[in-house]
């Protein structure tokens, strides 16, 4: 009798950091640099700091969750399981939006960039050209896709450590240095608009996304329970010492700086640093991060739907099925390829707004997970205990819930549609579950008064 394929356990502690980073992107502090920039009122460094208290409960409920259930379903499965059922369905259903269309964010990034650079050539021509190279390095298997994410990793973190050194070295303390390397300012500006910081920390909690995604990866990493947790932390920890290490010096560097597009404002700020030969540089490094990023979202989004099939959320001979040589879910990187065929058509707001609402939504529910799942199930209630699954927990859902509250009226309209969706759906999986098993059952039935006959 022939064995079903199964995922295998080959990923290592480094291996699952560099896979985080890459699906994070350390790179994406510039890409969403604008923007951040605006929604901070300019108060980059205290908006980062904001984000990572925030991030690092959220982190802290997930190292706690993982090592409950070591398996691909990440938040889906631990609100299912430490909550209800139908709860986990709707967590993992917004989840599922962030999961989709972050591949769609970085083949239409990279489309974008390799359009500047080579204007003959349409955006469309290098979606595609993207989607089939990802799906071709993740159908290989998983550790060809930690590879490729480690080498880009190290290039960006290379490229930021050049980025602050010029910095130091020309602006700050340099013979035309007008700005002290030790300031408050950043933190503690005189004209402070918290609101301002607050919402930026909203918007920036999306550069922290990737610590969660290597949860999908538990039934691929060798000892899992101890691993992923190492992992998460070191993720969130090494993420937010580059923000807010970039976000501090740029504005003690230049606290006057001023731009009119939001969308290329990285673009003049790494010329002013460093100008067109950094600049440059600063464009190659950014498509090779785009590239790794779709990669590993990639390589998330498939052990995602894999889990959903493996719980009949999904067609479970669809998204379950693995390569017999590869041990890599074919079908279901086949899927997310031709799901993001629809960065053609779709702009890049639209999908880091519905990435932004699925990421802090699930958040706020692993939080909760905790707390249900080890302080009311397991009673887990002594002073230590209840600071570690209760207290933080709690501090974790209510600074990601309040953060949730601040986007914008439009990605929560969009985003409580989708869940609207989801509602649907599961009310239609279930009524056609019932449906067949009852045209099952009338035939069984027959058979059963024939033989008594």
């Amino acid at each position: 009798m022939n064995e079903q394929p199964a995922l295998v356990k080959s990923l290592k502690l480094h291996q699952v950091v560099f896979m985080g980073l890459a699906w994070m992107t350390p790179m994406i502090f510039f890409t969403v640099y604008g923007v951040a920039f605006e929604a901070a009122g300019g108060m980059m460094a205290a908006a980062y700091v904001t984000a990572f208290i925030a991030i690092f409960f959220t982190a802290y409920s997930y190292s706690r969750m993982v090592k409950a259930y070591p398996t691909s379903g990440s938040a889906y499965t631990y609100t299912k399981k430490a909550i209800h059922p139908k709860v986990g369905f709707l967590v993992g259903w917004a989840l599922l939006m962030d999961y989709i269309f972050s591949p769609i964010i970085a083949v239409l990034t990279f489309g974008i960039f390799m359009n500047t650079e080579f204007p003959a050539i349409p955006i469309f021509v290098w979606i595609i050209v993207m989607n089939v190279v990802l799906a071709i390095v993740n159908i290989v298997g998983i550790k060809s896709a930690a590879r490729v994410s480690g080498i880009s990793v190290l290039v960006q973190i290379g490229f930021i450590l050049l980025f602050c050194t010029l910095i130091v070295k020309d602006v700050i303390i340099g013979d035309t240095g007008t700005s002290s390397l030790f300031s408050l300012a950043p933190f503690f500006g005189d004209h402070v608009a918290f609101g301002a910081v607050f919402s930026g920390a909203a918007l920036i909690c999306f550069c922290f996304l990737g610590f969660d995604a290597v949860t999908t990866m538990a039934e691929e990493t060798i000892d899992a329970k101890k691993t992923i947790p190492k992992a998460i932390f070191l993720i969130v920890l090494i993420a937010a010492s580059m923000y807010i290490a970039i976000s501090y010096l740029t504005q003690i560097a230049y606290p006057d700086f001023t731009f009119t597009n939001p969308d290329n404002a990285a673009y003049s700020l790494v010329q002013l640093v460093g100008g067109n030969m950094l600049s440059s540089l600063f464009i190659m490094v950014l498509m090779v991060a785009t590239f790794t990023q779709g990669v590993s979202s990639v390589t998330s989004v498939s052990r995602f739907l894999y889990a959903l099939g493996r719980e009949s959320i999904l067609p479970e001979k669809f998204f379950t099925s693995l390569h017999p040589k590869y041990k890599t879910p074919v079908a279901n990187i086949l899927f997310v390829a031709t799901v993001s065929l629809s960065a053609v058509f779709i702009n890049l707001d639209t999908a880091v707004m519905f990435v932004s609402f699925g990421a802090l939504t699930a958040f706020t529910f692993v939080n909760l997970s905790v707390i249900a799942h080890y302080y009311v199930k397991l009673k887990k209630r002594s002073l230590k205990e209840t600071f570690l699954y209760l207290i933080f927990p709690l501090i974790g859902a209510g600074f990601i819930g309040w953060l949730l509250t601040l986007l914008d009226k439009h990605t929560l309209m969009y985003g409580v549609t989708w869940v609207i969706v989801g509602f649907i759906y599961l009310a239609f999986r279930k009524s056609w579950s019932s449906f067949k098993e009852d045209k099952l059952e009338v035939p069984a039935e027959s058979l059963a008064q024939r033989k008594t006959m």
